[in-house]
């Protein structure tokens, strides 16, 4: 008799505390993800990485809930090339975003924002863009940009809400100015007025009045959602308020540079009010990082950006250029107060989201990324899949094992123990020289033939810019000849200004 009774009991009880205590493997496969990045934020310019000078307490708040990820790779050392694997898993060769302001994201591509979509997820972007043109006759960077080639706004990638520009703007007062010209702040495909009250002030301050809505309204509609929310700052034109330049007197320029991360940093702590104040938190996986190391040059405010004695700086493939400081939360699952000092990388952010949300690829396309989820939970202590890089015109390299190959120079450096990257240990480790490079080479031919679209299975695609085969003449990419180079290029720019 009491068998029958719990018989008919049992199911009105796993409803009543479903209601009560919501779904919870729902929550577990549906959990808000919140994708933040800053620009050109250097290795050693966050609190959270030792910097005693930048007031980032919102930043070291957070960090301190989930882990801080010590090992962390950005997919590049400049911006948009980085943005596309945030996105895609994927290498951006592939789909021929060579470089800050080359080429798009296609729409054959598999991004995040499809893929939680199709999962019911509501879907956000807030604050910079950089991967495509956000109209079809102008462009921030003028006709060489080709705006109708490369339009891709994110309103035609899947975005249901965003908030926009196509590139770099101003710190501070974003709309205004030299930056501004054919670069507005687009809000769901409209170009604003950029005398509008809302779009002056702190930059960060700007996106995020656009991005804490969009978070608010899917939690009160009770609809899981993907906010990227990446920061102008601290790219320049690096400039700070008068609130914010009052904080640091005595620092000279670097008060701006300082001044903005701050500026930045309080809007990371409006994030984490909305969630603790309706009670998302711990049902949200949080990502931070930077998309390459820091700025250099005499430009106000640039050469304040640190990397914590790493070498090299942005558009280097050293570490100064390309391991940045992130951190992963996600309470209840992540473990809080905990570090990790496993290679990661932007690339691996994809294919852990579609983990954990239990998405199938349609087809077989090569995914360069891995799933952390088992690393950052604390299950594994090291990667599976060696981290390919190239920067356009310049030098390859290949992260396997912390083992790093510089190509086509054949320097090998053990990350292990060789933080500054000093000592070329290739003499002494030949056969794992050839190893990695036959790996790189390997790679690369992979990424060709995703480049011409042999992943896409759709005949009308073309790619927009032609193949750049990979260098193989160490004569032409010395470092410094490099940069030299990119000199002269600039101030021919600003020559015909």
């Amino acid at each position: 008799m009491l068998f029958h009774k719990l018989k008919f009991i049992a199911p009105f009880l796993v409803c009543l505390f479903s209601t009560i205590f919501g779904n919870t493997q729902n929550k577990v496969s549906t959990p808000n993800i919140i994708l933040m990045m800053a620009d050109d934020l250097g290795y050693g310019d966050t609190g959270f990485n030792g910097n005693t000078i930048i007031k980032t307490p919102n930043l070291d708040a957070l960090a301190k809930r989930g882990m801080i990820l010590n090992h962390f790779y950005s997919g590049n050392s400049v911006c948009s090339p980085t943005r596309g694997t945030v996105l895609t898993g994927r290498h951006h060769d592939r789909y021929g975003i060579y470089s800050a302001n080359k080429g798009h994201l296609p729409a054959q591509e598999i991004t995040l924002a499809k893929v939680l979509k199709e999962k019911g997820y509501t879907t956000g972007h807030f604050g910079k863009w950089h991967l495509g043109t956000l109209n079809k006759t102008t462009s921030a960077k003028g006709k060489s940009r080709k705006p109708a080639d490369n339009f891709a706004p994110p309103w035609l990638r899947n975005y249901d809400a965003s908030f926009v520009t196509e590139s770099a703007i101003s710190t501070w007062n974003p709309s205004l100015g030299k930056q501004a010209k054919n670069n507005p702040f687009y809000e769901n495909g409209v170009a604003l007025d950029p005398n509008s009250p809302s779009l002056l002030g702190g930059v960060s301050r700007v996106v995020m009045d656009r991005a804490i809505p969009f978070m608010e309204k899917a939690i009160n509609d009770n609809k899981p959602f993907l906010s990227v929310v990446w920061f102008h700052a601290p790219h320049a034109k690096v400039e700070a308020g008068p609130e914010y330049l009052k904080m640091y007197e005595g620092y000279g320029e670097a008060a701006h540079f300082y001044g903005c991360i701050t500026e930045l940093d309080e809007q990371v702590g409006r994030i984490v009010s909305l969630l603790e104040k309706t009670g998302a938190l711990d049902n949200t996986l949080i990502f931070f990082c930077s998309d390459n190391g820091p700025e250099g040059g005499s430009a106000k405010g640039r050469t304040a950006g640190t990397t914590k004695g790493l070498r090299g700086r942005k558009r280097s493939l050293y570490d100064g250029g390309v391991r940045v400081p992130a951190f992963a939360v996600w309470p209840g699952k992540i473990k809080s107060e905990t570090t990790s000092d496993v290679i990661l990388s932007t690339l691996d952010y994809f294919p852990t989201i579609q983990n954990i949300v239990g998405y199938d690829m349609p087809d077989n396309r090569p995914i360069d990324g891995e799933n952390i989820l088992p690393i950052i939970i604390g299950h594994k202590k090291q990667r599976s899949k060696s981290i390919p890089f190239r920067y356009f015109g310049g030098i390859s390299s290949l992260i396997k094992d912390n083992y790093k190959l510089v190509f086509p120079h054949k320097e090998l450096y053990d990350l292990s123990n060789d933080y500054e990257e000093k000592n070329n240990i290739a003499s002494q480790h030949s056969k794992k020289v050839i190893e990695m490079q036959n790996e790189l080479l390997s790679i690369f031919n992979s990424i060709q033939k995703s480049h011409s679209g042999a992943d896409y299975n759709d005949p009308s695609f073309k790619p927009v810019d032609s193949w750049k085969a990979l260098e193989t003449n160490k004569n032409k990419l010395d470092e410094k000849g490099r940069l030299q180079q990119l000199k002269k290029t600039e101030n021919k720019r600003k020559q015909k200004q």
